[in-house]
């Protein structure tokens, strides 16, 4: 596949996903980019903003396995990843997987479960694979988690910590629309009953496993200059040097940004990664990575403002 049949298949997936979910086409271009490149997303809204619609849409529109999970205070890390229970037919142990085992997952409210069912979830984000008992087990090479979680609600959410944060390739920011994208959601859906699926909007597949494999070997073999690399580098770097922030992004993050950059420049139809593909990504990328400090708390600062002051800081090759 070359970087023109990429281009084609992003666009696709948008229009696809468009005929159920109104005005969220920057969102899905973030999804495509995290699939192409491997990352998972963290979806932060206000509830009835469409999240859970998008992420069906999205699986619906490349034809991969979804599922969900609702995450509780008192779910445990067997009902995610699933346990062994012995069959006393055969009397041997039989793993019973849970919902993990899919492509596309919806972790819907992650911080409203506590830390210990939120680490099980580490592994299987980090390596696509689950330990059960020792035993380890392959999940499918499209997983990918689309978390959501709710800022407005406050009491009875656990903060997701940093490690499984940094797990997170982007975090997206999902608001209300605008007036007129409003105003069609509400002509399309307030004369039906019952709570919308992709099916009923006509979201049918764009792609198969095939293709989708076959796009991030294309990915793969987009360019990335010494000259970007560097940038990417150097900015990284200077998170960590601002004094407003208490804490960084890692090494891991760089890597990332540089990965998102080559899936960026393929959707782009470009085999070649630009700086300006790094300064898109960078926002949704470090957002989450990193940490004020408590006086730039107290002053009001936001993170999305430092991170483009770092953009407008750090010098960018020609």
């Amino acid at each position: 596949m070359k970087v023109e049949d990429v281009a084609a298949l992003g666009r696709a997936i948008e229009d696809e996903v468009a005929k159920a979910v109104i005005g969220q086409a920057p969102t899905v271009r973030f999804l495509s980019i995290a699939l192409l490149s491997m990352g998972h997303v963290l979806l932060e809204g206000p509830p009835g903003t469409a999240k859970t619609l998008l992420a069906q849409s999205f699986a619906r529109a490349l034809h991969l396995d979804f599922g969900r999970i609702q995450f509780t205070p008192d779910l445990m890390p067997g009902d995610l990843i699933g346990s062994n229970l012995f069959n006393f037919q055969t009397s041997q142990f039989e793993l019973t997987r849970g919902p993990v085992f899919c492509e596309i997952l919806l972790a819907d409210e992650i911080n409203r479960t506590p830390p210990k069912t939120q680490a099980a979830l580490l592994e299987a984000m980090q390596e696509r694979s689950i330990t059960l008992d020792g035993r380890t087990e392959r999940l499918s090479d499209r997983f990918t988690v689309i978390a959501t979680q709710n800022p407005i609600e406050q009491q009875g959410v656990y903060p997701l910590p940093e490690a499984q944060l940094d797990r997170f390739l982007f975090k997206l920011s999902v608001d209300y629309p605008d007036a007129d994208a409003e105003r069609q959601i509400v002509a399309r859906y307030g004369t039906r009953s019952g709570t919308p699926r992709p099916e009923q909007s006509g979201v049918g597949a764009v792609a198969d496993a095939a293709q989708i494999a076959a796009a991030i070997d294309a990915v793969a073999e987009v360019r990335l200059a010494d000259e970007v690399i560097d940038y990417v580098v150097a900015l990284v770097r200077a998170t960590r040097l601002h004094p407003d922030l208490t804490s960084g992004a890692s090494s891991r993050a760089a890597a990332a940004l540089a990965g998102a950059a080559r899936a960026a420049a393929a959707l782009d139809a470009r085999d070649y990664v630009i700086p300006d593909d790094v300064k898109a990504l960078a926002p949704a990328l470090l957002r989450h990575r990193l940490i004020l400090s408590p006086s730039a708390e107290i002053d009001g600062r936001r993170i999305d403002d430092i991170v483009a002051e770092l953009i407008d800081a750090t010098e960018a090759p020609r």
